[in-house]
């Protein structure tokens, strides 16, 4: 029988699937040794195509694995060339509204360290609630709130995966930032203009609902710029892991507490994919020029 919840035989048992899953993985990766490593939000997949002789691996060939459940992710690594650089791309992530702890959720994220990447790049689509923003921005991610009301880290701590007390105070690299900012006046949009990149702190919930608009108005006094059910579990198992980050949300729609309009699934698809040049642009910069 497996143990099960926040004990040490459970965090045992976990730090042996991170090891079985990264050689696995290992084993797979046809030479190549992935230094930068890369999670692709809603309807920003495509990059993982764009791979120069590429390695697929779906999430169910792996140990200890889940599935991606959500329309717009591949559920699959991708592993190869990106300019110039051995890369690891997860095409689609986990979520803890599908239902899975929040240990399963970072577990590509531990998986991904124990083979030897540093730097990570996590991307997502979120709901903008600064009111400078509009659909189609690119905001890159300056510091986070955790309203999901659980820590992937709680329960006893595994050393081999990071330290107990982790400092979130530089959660997302300064430096890869400032680079971000200074390669986007390269990327061009379909009109021919320049990106313009935003910058924020990204208020990360469980979901799967939309927010109300009173949860809106909340989260956008405590100081949040844009809104998701993604990438806060995985930041912080990234800090764990002492990995460098750069994270960036594709504003998908307007979250204005008090302009509230429905909102599904499909419409955050679509402004992303729409953007999704740009965004790619960016990534791709990022990885050409960042030192690892």
């Amino acid at each position: 029988m497996t143990p099960t919840g926040n004990t040490p035989a459970a965090t045992a048992v976990y730090g042996a699937q991170v090891k079985e899953a990264a050689e696995y993985i290992q084993s797979r990766l046809g030479g190549y040794s992935p230094v930068i490593g890369l999670i692709l939000g809603s309807g920003l997949g495509d990059l993982g195509d764009q791979i120069e002789d590429a390695v697929y691996l779906p999430y169910e060939e792996i140990p200890h694995f889940p599935r991606s459940t959500v329309e717009g992710h591949a559920g699959r690594f991708v592993i190869g060339k990106l300019e110039g650089k051995d890369v690891i791309i997860m095409q689609g992530r986990f979520h803890y509204y599908e239902g899975y702890e929040m240990k399963k959720v970072v577990l590509p994220v531990y998986v991904m360290a124990k083979l030897g990447v540093g730097t990570l790049v996590i991307t997502n689509a979120g709901g903008g609630m600064n009111r400078a923003f509009k659909a189609g921005d690119l905001m890159l991610i300056t510091d986070h709130l955790n309203m999901t009301g659980d820590n992937p880290l709680i329960g006893p701590n595994d050393p081999e995966l990071g330290v107990r007390f982790p400092d979130m105070s530089q959660a997302y690299d300064a430096e890869y930032i400032k680079l971000a900012q200074k390669l986007a006046p390269e990327i061009k949009g379909n009109a021919g203009e320049s990106l313009v990149l935003k910058q924020g702190v990204y208020a990360g919930i469980t979901g799967p609902t939309y927010e109300t608009p009173a949860e809106l108005k909340m989260l956008a006094l405590l100081g949040g710029d844009a809104v998701g059910m993604s990438t806060v579990p995985e930041v912080i198992a990234a800090s764990h892991s002492r990995l460098r980050v750069l994270g960036m949300t594709c504003i998908t729609d307007m979250a204005i507490g008090d302009e509230l309009e429905p909102l599904t699934h499909e419409q955050v698809v679509k402004v992303a994919n729409e953007t999704k040049p740009k965004f790619i642009g960016l990534v791709r910069a990022f990885v050409r020029e960042v030192q690892v």
